[in-house]
């Protein structure tokens, strides 16, 4: 098995907040990696050179001006009783909603997930907003979220 039980993830409690309830069914999509698996990943889709997006550098796509294109802010949003991820988000990834997602908080720390799931219960997810990224499968499109309350869409280089 490649996954670990959601209730054994080192940050379970945002998946069990009262005041951001998630069904049954959605919480058993939320899977995270196991470490190894999700060093592997890490090393394959986003960077051989560091663990943790705080440290990207040359040579890791994340670092590259060119991989961005623009930028807005998310945290105003969560705030409020909007439901919905802000627009420039969703107008930019525009997956369908089975598109597996991988949300990227370290090399150990990866969260595989649909579309649709990462949409209704993104306001838990972005307790980890430490630079995470988040990679669709097979696409080329990403998305950063930053703890000062920001995000940046962008295009992965060379997809």
């Amino acid at each position: 098995m490649s996954y670990i039980a959601l209730a054994e993830h080192k940050k379970a409690w945002i998946f069990n907040r009262q005041d951001l309830p998630i069904s049954d069914e959605d919480k058993a999509q939320i899977k995270p990696m196991q470490a190894s698996r999700a060093a592997n990943f890490w090393n394959m889709t986003i960077s051989k050179q560091v663990d943790h997006p705080d440290f990207f550098k040359k040579g890791d796509w994340p670092f590259s001006l060119q991989t961005w294109q623009d930028q807005g802010e998310w945290e105003t949003v969560w705030d409020s009783e909007e439901t919905a991820l802000p627009e420039m988000i969703t107008d930019h990834l525009n997956w369908q909603g089975n598109t597996t997602v991988f949300f990227c908080s370290d090399r150990y720390s990866i969260i595989e997930t649909t579309w649709e799931v990462f949409q209704r219960c993104w306001k838990n997810f972005l307790f980890l907003d430490d630079g995470t990224l988040l990679i669709g499968k097979k696409r080329e499109q990403v998305v950063q979220f930053m703890s000062n309350g920001t995000f940046r869409v962008g295009v992965k280089p060379g997809s």
